[in-house]
């Protein structure tokens, strides 16, 4: 639960921006005494945030009002430092449905990207579960695992409880990780990587009998590719659903009401495979 009471140097604060078209400009800054946010409608010493409850609307330099409170995780993600692009959280969301990840569960994934990933995991597993998770590039590995910690140190801060440090990750290529994945049992497999089909030989023993394996694709021509490589290979999985998420936020605006789709739409889009590992009939 969050911590009761007023904003505190080291948590992070989101601030909210009306702007026109009835949209919102939020930025994400993590409190110091010293340190000013910066906004299109001026500047606001974090001195001034420090000690105000979370809900209040503060005036910036420029006369900008800014709505202060604690980001979500979802926030968290959107707006932290990124390398690669993230897996958004729509599509996170429905990845964390799609593999049926339980608290207490072991988790693979693959790639570590910027940390998003691994943050909703880790949310996902709990303090008695595990995520393992691999990346080959040594700049998005050192930025996840920023992103991870920033997140987790803050959250200390802002909250009663302590968020888990259920998360290794790992600079390696999972495909020459054959070895490591011998010790290992994963009840979810999650894929975000350029070919993931490289990566199916590999995790498919350590794989729970009836596991899932979710891969997140960026277009249907990838998933052609890996139900190619399945099928070529004869590994053991079912290809049990396909599907593209899609978001369509709307307006509503104030007497008299009209409801319309809003003028800035989420053109990200991207499709998910489920992968269920099966037991070949014994011919």
């Amino acid at each position: 639960a969050p911590r009761p009471g007023a904003f505190r140097a080291g948590e992070l604060a989101l601030a909210e921006v009306r702007r026109k078209h009835n949209s919102t400009l939020k930025v994400l800054c993590r409190l110091a005494a010293e340190a000013v946010l910066s906004s299109p409608g001026g500047v606001l010493p974090h001195r001034d945030i420090i000690g105000q409850l979370p809900g209040q609307v503060l005036r910036a330099s420029g006369g900008a009002r800014l709505l202060l409170r604690r980001p979500s995780l979802e926030e968290y993600v959107l707006l932290m430092p990124r390398g690669p692009t993230i897996a958004y959280p729509k599509d996170i969301s429905a990845m964390l449905m799609m593999a049926d990840i339980h608290p207490g569960d072991t988790v693979l994934e693959t790639g570590s990207g910027s940390g998003a990933m691994s943050l909703f995991l880790s949310r996902a597993v709990g303090p008695k579960g595990r995520v393992l998770s691999y990346e080959i590039r040594d700049d998005h590995h050192s930025l996840a695992k920023k992103n991870y910690r920033h997140w987790r140190s803050a959250w200390e801060i802002g909250h009663m409880d302590e968020w888990p440090d259920n998360v290794e990750f790992i600079l390696k290529d999972i495909s020459t990780a054959a070895a490591d994945m011998k010790s290992v049992t994963l009840d979810a497999v999650v894929l975000d990587m350029l070919n993931p089909q490289n990566a199916l030989p590999v995790v498919h023993p350590s794989l729970k009998q009836g596991g899932v394996c979710a891969v997140y694709l960026a277009n249907i021509t990838q998933v052609i590719d890996l139900l190619d490589r399945v099928r070529s290979c004869k590994l053991p999985f079912l290809c049990e659903r396909i599907i593209e998420v899609t978001h369509r936020s709307w307006s509503v605006l104030p007497v008299p009401y009209i409801a319309r789709p809003s003028h800035l739409q989420e053109a990200h889009s991207a499709f998910l495979t489920k992968l269920r590992k099966f037991r070949p009939l014994l011919s």
